[in-house]
């Protein structure tokens, strides 16, 4: 689990509600395994939030879906490089482009921000503010990138780690596509609803 006391770093999602709820992010894409993850969402009724690298975005991947669907994208970086090693301009800039090259392709303004590795600084946070973007953590994290063969191991980390209003790292993997659907069922089992940030 991650923890931060950073007033200006968001680990649960901030919507009142009176049911107990989690959020699903999927980092690093957009993959090619991405069209399965939405069939998945789509079929449970779930939606979920999307941080990708805008290296990988290009206008024939299916980000019109996403947002058709009722998801939400937001930015991981240009391409994914640990920010706190870059200078405050260099950091500023690769945010920049980032957003302004998905918003180019989508149409759509970009407000949500996850650093690469989870990794910022004061310059981080000072960058993103300056760009209107909400940087996002997570509470849970289902440690997906590591369990290639276990993808079982992917839903016990996060189930084990439930609580109302958690922020769950997952990443467009294929090992998560195959754990997708039984840990919705579980999350659902325990109560939970899912939501958007």
């Amino acid at each position: 689990m991650y923890v931060s006391n950073d007033p200006d770093i968001q680990l649960f999602n901030a919507g009142q509600s009176s049911k107990k709820t989690v959020t699903l992010t999927f980092d690093d894409g957009p993959a090619r395994v991405l069209p399965e993850i939405l069939e998945i969402l789509k079929a449970e009724k779930v939606p979920a939030v999307f941080f990708w690298q805008s290296r990988l975005l290009y206008a024939g991947r299916p980000w019109k879906r996403v947002l058709e669907e009722g998801h939400q994208i937001g930015t991981h970086s240009s391409k994914h490089s640990n920010l706190v090693k870059l200078t405050p301009a260099e950091q500023f800039r690769d945010l920049r482009t980032s957003k302004l090259k998905i918003e180019s392709i989508t149409g759509h303004e970009v407000k949500l921000f996850r650093p690469p590795y989870g990794q910022y600084n004061e310059h981080t946070i000072a960058a993103a503010k300056e760009l209107g973007l909400s940087t996002i953590l997570w509470r849970i994290s289902s440690m997906d990138w590591e369990l290639k063969e276990e993808p079982e191991q992917i839903i016990r980390n996060v189930i084990e780690n439930l609580e109302d209003g958690a922020i769950i790292l997952l990443h467009e993997l294929p090992q998560t596509a195959e754990a997708l659907p039984g840990l919705i069922a579980e999350i659902r089992d325990k109560g939970y609803e899912f939501t958007l940030l």
